[in-house]
C-alpha cells in the first residue's frame, strides 16, 4: 500500500459557479448497478377529430353511429379506433362539476402531488385566455368588458369557464367553474395597467415610423421574435395541461395580434398547434383591436411620420401589411386547431356564440395514422358520412409528430430542455450517476458529479478505423428542489480507435459545481445523437455543514483509474493531483488485477502536543555509523496527528486491515485540509462482496469516523484486458 500527500491550490470564488470543463473517460468495467424503480412512460399516437353534423336546415344531428363515418388522411382511408358522442345540450340543470383528487376548482392549479381530474362529460369547457403582454389600456378594458357580458348574459348551465392571463408571467386567475359571481370577481381584478408594453408590431424602419425626435429607429426584430415565441409557448403550456381531459376544450384567445419574424417563429407555432390538436383543444382567436381605421398620416394619438410615406400611400400599405401579418398567426392557430378567428369587428359576442355552437353536440373520432413517418409534415383530413343530406364540420388537418432525424437544431435543444423539466424520467438509455463533495472554504463545497452510460447503448459509426459518436448532456442543480443554482449543457464528441472496443466499456462524464451547504436536487439528461434515444437520472444530494461536525471529513472516492488531466482546466477539482485525475468508480466493482485508489480529506485537524520518534544526535564522537542511525528518542512537538487505515469485512469477519498511516501536517493549507490518497493492490483478495471500512482518527482532538462502502471484487475476464481510453470535452 502506498500513501502520498498532495498540495492543490484553489482560486477563491465568492459566487456560486458552474465548472464547464469536464473530462470524459472510458472506464474499464462494464458494471451493471441497480436502477431505482421509476414510473413507466406510455405514449400513444391516437389522433382525435371532432365532427359536428348538421342537416339541410342547420339543425344538429344526434343519431349517427361509428359505422356512418369514413375518415381519410391524405386521401387514404383510416380505421376509426375510438368513437364518442358528446351532447352538452342535454344537461338538464346546472349541476356542479365533479372533481376528484383535489379541492374543487384545482385542475389547472394542481401540482405534482395533487393531480386532479375533472369529470366533464357533457360539459362545455371554455378557457378565456387574456394576452395582456402587449395590450394598450383601452384594449384590456375592452376585452374584460366583453368577457363580463358573456359571463353575465350568455353563460349556459353546461358551461365551465376558467380564466388565464399572460403579462410578465402566466397566471391561472380562476379555475374551471360555473359560478358567475366568482368569474365576475376574477374579471374585475384585472386592471388596465397590467399591459407590459411588449411591442409585437412591425420591425424597425425609419421610413414611415412616428417622429419621436430620436436620431434613429432601433431594429426590434429580436424583440418581436422573443415576444411571439413567448405567446406561443404560453399557449402550448396551457393546452398541455388541458390534455388531461378527453373532452373537447375551447380557448378564447384575447389578443392584439402576433407578428412572426420570417421563419424564426415557425417552430414555436407548429409546436403550439400540434400540442392543441393532441390535447383536443380548439383555439378561437379574437383580435381585440376591433375594426381599425388606418388614415394616411397616422392616427391622432401618434406623432407625425418620418419621410415621404404619408404622401405616397406607402404608410397605409405598411399599416395594412403589418395588421394582416399580426392577424395571420392568429388565423393559423384557429384554422389548424378546428377553431375560428374573429377579426375587424367591434362586436365581440360572436366568438362566444361560435364556441357554444361548435361544442354543443359533436362526435369524437379517434384513429392511428397508417403513415408511420415522423416527418412533422401537415396531413390533410377529410371526414364523410353515408347520408348525403348532412353537412360536416371538422378541422382540415394536423401536423404529424417528428422523430429525432427530422428535428432541427432549435427543436433538438428544446427537446433536451423539455426532458429536463419533465416529471417522468426517460429510460431509453441507462444512465447512472454518483456524487461526492469536498470543502473549498467554510462556505463553499465542490460537488463532483460522475455520469456513466454503457458503451453498448451508444451507436458508434466506424470511419477510418475509429469509432465516432456524439452525446448531448444537460443538467441542473435545484436548491431545495425549487431554485436553480447550477446548469450544465455540453456536447461531447467521441472518437477513439476501434481496437479499444469501446462498446464493451462504460462511457463516463465528470463535472462539478461549487455550492453552499444544503439540500439539493440534481437531474441530468443524456441523449445520443445517432437515433436520439435519451436517458435521465435524478436524485437528492445533501452537502453537510462540516462546521458542526466533530471530525470534518469529505466524501470518500473509490477509483480504479487515473488519467492525465489539464491542470488549468481542473483547478477546482480536488481529484486532480499532479496533473493526474482520479476517475470515480461509482459502481464500486473491481477485479483482482486492478488497484483500489481512495481519496478523502480531513479539514481543520486539531493541533496540540504530539510525540514522535526521531534520531538521537551523537555527542560522544562514536564512529559506528550503524549505531548512530539506529539510535532514536521520543520527541514532542506542536502539530497535527491524523491516523487512517483500510479494512475489508465479510459479515462479522475481518478479512484484511492495512497498516495505519499517520499524517503529521496539513497538506493543503489553503483549504486547511489533510489529503489522503491511498493506492492498494487487490490481488491478495479473493473475488466476492466486501464491506470496505475507512478508519480515520484525529489523535489530538480525540474524534473519529468510520465510513463504510459495499465493494464487489469479481472474477477477471478471460479475455485480454483492454486499457482504458480518455478524452476531454471541448471547453466552453
Amino acid at each position: 500500500m502506498v500513501i502520498r500527500y498532495a498540495r492543490t491550490t484553489f482560486p477563491r470564488l465568492a459566487a456560486i459557479a458552474l465548472l464547464g470543463i469536464a473530462p470524459l473517460t472510458f472506464a474499464q468495467e462494464p458494471a451493471a448497478p441497480l436502477i431505482p424503480q421509476t414510473p413507466i412512460r406510455v405514449s400513444t399516437d391516437l389522433v382525435l377529430v371532432n365532427v359536428v353534423a348538421r342537416d339541410k336546415k342547420g339543425n344538429l344531428v344526434r343519431d349517427l353511429k361509428k359505422e356512418d363515418f369514413t375518415l381519410y388522411e391524405d386521401a387514404k382511408k383510416q380505421q376509426i379506433l375510438s368513437f364518442d358522442f358528446e351532447d352538452v345540450d342535454q344537461l338538464a340543470a346546472a349541476a356542479g362539476p365533479t372533481i376528484t383528487g383535489a379541492a374543487p376548482g384545482a385542475l389547472l392549479r394542481s401540482g405534482k402531488k395533487a393531480a386532479a381530474t375533472l369529470d366533464a362529460r357533457d360539459r362545455r369547457l371554455i378557457v378565456l385566455f387574456f394576452d395582456f403582454s402587449a395590450m394598450e389600456p383601452e384594449e384590456i378594458d375592452r376585452s374584460v368588458d366583453a368577457a363580463k357580458k358573456f359571463v353575465r348574459g350568455k353563460l349556459q348551465p353546461a358551461d365551465l369557464v376558467a380564466l388565464v392571463s399572460l403579462a410578465t408571467n402566466m397566471h391561472v386567475d380562476c379555475d374551471f367553474t360555473d359560478d358567475r359571481d366568482k368569474l365576475t370577481a376574477a374579471l374585475a381584478s384585472y386592471a388596465s395597467s397590467q399591459g407590459q408594453g411588449f411591442d409585437n408590431g412591425t420591425t424597425g424602419s425609419a421610413e414611415g415610423a412616428a417622429e419621436t425626435s430620436g436620431s434613429y429607429t432601433e431594429d426590434d426584430t429580436d424583440l418581436n421574435t422573443f415576444t411571439a415565441d413567448r405567446k406561443l409557448l404560453a399557449i402550448q403550456s396551457l393546452v398541455q395541461v388541458l390534455g388531461k381531459l378527453p373532452q373537447k376544450k375551447s380557448i378564447v384567445f384575447f389578443s392584439n395580434g402576433i407578428t412572426q419574424t420570417g421563419v424564426d417563429n415557425q417552430s414555436a407555432l407548429r409546436a403550439a398547434t400540434a400540442a392543441a390538436v393532441k390535447a383536443n383543444t380548439s383555439i378561437y382567436a379574437l383580435d381585440i383591436r376591433g375594426l381599425q381605421a388606418l388614415p394616411p398620416g397616422g392616427e391622432a394619438q401618434n406623432a407625425s411620420l418620418h419621410g415621404q410615406s404619408a404622401y405616397t400611400g406607402a404608410s397605409v400599405l405598411n399599416d395594412l401589411n403589418g395588421n394582416a401579418s399580426s392577424q395571420d398567426t392568429l388565423a393559423t392557430l384557429s384554422a389548424d386547431t378546428g377553431g375560428k378567428a374573429f377579426f375587424d369587428s367591434n362586436d365581440f359576442s360572436g366568438v362566444f356564440t361560435q364556441v357554444q355552437k361548435d361544442s354543443s353536440v359533436y362526435y369524437v373520432l379517434g384513429f392511428t395514422s397508417s403513415n408511420p413517418a415522423k416527418d412533422g409534415r401537415f396531413r390533410h383530413l377529410k371526414v364523410t358520412v353515408n347520408r348525403p343530406d348532412l353537412k360536416l364540420e371538422f378541422r382540415t388537418g394536423y401536423y404529424a409528430g417528428r422523430d429525432f432525424e427530422h428535428l432541427n437544431r432549435a427543436d433538438r435543444e428544446q427537446q433536451l430542455e423539455d426532458e429536463l423539466s419533465a416529471q417522468l424520467p426517460r429510460v431509453d438509455v441507462p444512465l447512472y450517476a454518483g456524487a461526492s463533495y469536498f470543502r473549498k472554504d467554510e462556505s463553499h463545497y465542490y460537488l463532483g458529479v460522475s455520469l456513466v452510460v454503457p458503451g453498448s447503448q451508444i451507436p458508434f459509426v466506424t470511419e477510418k478505423d475509429r469509432d465516432n459518436a456524439t452525446i448531448d448532456i444537460i443538467g441542473e442543480v435545484l436548491e431545495g428542489g425549487k431554485f436553480p443554482v447550477g446548469h450544465l449543457r455540453d456536447t461531447v464528441k467521441l472518437a477513439v480507435e476501434s481496437t479499444r472496443e469501446v462498446r464493451r466499456k462504460n462511457v463516463q462524464y465528470n463535472t462539478g459545481f461549487l455550492l453552499a451547504p444544503g439540500a439539493y436536487h440534481v437531474k441530468f439528461v443524456v441523449r445520443e445523437n445517432q437515433i436520439g434515444r435519451m436517458g435521465s437520472f435524478e436524485t437528492d444530494v445533501h452537502i453537510p455543514d462540516l462546521r458542526k461536525s466533530p471530525l470534518k471529513m469529505s466524501s470518500v472516492v473509490l477509483s480504479s483509474l487515473r488519467v492525465p488531466s489539464a491542470a488549468k482546466k481542473n483547478a477546482l477539482n480536488p481529484l486532480v493531483q499532479d496533473q493526474m485525475e482520479l476517475v470515480p468508480n461509482i459502481t464500486h466493482v473491481f477485479t483482482p488485477d486492478q488497484h483500489l485508489y481512495l481519496q478523502y480529506e480531513i479539514y481543520d485537524p486539531a493541533k496540540g502536543k504530539v510525540s514522535e520518534q526521531g534520531p538521537v544526535s551523537s555527542t560522544s564522537g562514536a564512529s559506528n555509523a550503524a549505531a548512530k542511525s539506529s539510535a532514536t528518542a521520543i520527541r514532542t512537538r506542536v502539530g497535527v496527528r491524523v491516523l487512517s487505515s483500510i479494512e475489508f469485512l465479510q459479515g462479522s469477519e475481518k478479512i484484511y486491515e492495512s497498516k495505519p498511516v499517520v499524517a503529521s501536517e496539513v497538506t493543503a493549507p489553503d483549504r486547511k485540509a489533510v489529503v489522503f490518497q491511498i493506492d492498494m493492490p487487490l490481488q491478495t483478495l479473493k473475488p466476492g462482496l466486501y464491506l470496505c471500512q475507512v478508519n480515520v482518527i484525529d489523535d489530538v482532538a480525540g474524534s473519529f469516523a468510520f465510513p463504510r462502502f459495499p465493494l464487489l471484487i469479481r472474477e477477471p475476464s478471460s479475455k485480454p484486458s483492454v486499457s482504458g481510453a480518455s478524452a476531454t470535452s471541448p471547453s466552453k
